[in-house]
C-alpha cells in the first residue's frame, strides 16, 4: 500500500524532474522571483528551503551537497554568500507563493514563487518592538510627587 508516500511526478522521467527542479531553484536564487504553475511551485519551494537551510550552515560538506543537487557552482556560491545570510535566525519559511489565476492556453493554475525579502532579522525586530514599547510606557507614565518637587 502507498499510504503517505508522496512523489512529485507530473508526467516526466526522474532525470527530467531533477533537472527541472534544479534549474527552477537556481532561477529563483538568481532572480528572487519566478512564475510557474502551483504544483511545480510547491515542489520548488520544498527544494529551495532545503538549499537555504544548507546555506545557513555554510560548511564545506553542505556546499558540496548543494552543488550535487543544483549542478551550478556559481549559483551555489551566490546562495551561500548572499541569499542564505539574509535569513540568519529564521526557522524556515523563506519563500512565498502568490496565486495569479489560470493560464489561458491550458487553464493551469499559475502563481509567483518568490523569496521573502528580509530587511531586519527577527532579533532586531523584537528589540525594536521592546524599545518602542518602553518609550510608550515612559511617555504615558504620570508624573509622581518626587518628580514635581525636584
Amino acid at each position: 500500500m502507498r499510504h503517505r508516500k508522496y512523489t512529485f511526478k507530473i508526467g516526466r522521467t526522474s532525470e527530467h524532474r531533477r533537472s527541472l527542479m534544479a534549474n527552477a531553484v537556481c532561477s529563483l536564487i538568481k532572480s528572487g522571483r519566478i512564475t510557474t504553475t502551483v504544483a511545480k511551485a510547491k515542489e520548488i519551494r520544498r527544494l529551495t528551503e532545503k538549499m537555504i537551510t544548507l546555506g545557513l550552515s555554510g560548511t564545506l560538506h553542505d556546499r558540496r551537497r548543494a552543488i550535487a543537487i543544483l549542478h551550478q557552482t556559481d549559483t551555489v556560491a551566490e546562495l551561500f554568500s548572499k541569499v542564505a545570510p539574509q535569513y540568519e535566525g529564521r526557522q524556515g519559511g523563506y519563500t512565498r507563493i502568490m496565486r495569479l489565476g489560470q493560464r489561458l492556453g491550458d487553464a493551469a493554475e499559475m502563481c509567483i514563487l518568490e523569496l521573502i525579502p528580509t530587511t531586519t532579522t527577527p532579533t532586531e525586530a523584537a528589540e525594536a518592538a521592546v524599545s518602542a514599547e518602553t518609550k510608550a510606557v515612559e511617555t504615558a507614565a504620570p508624573a509622581t510627587d518626587a518628580d514635581t518637587k525636584a
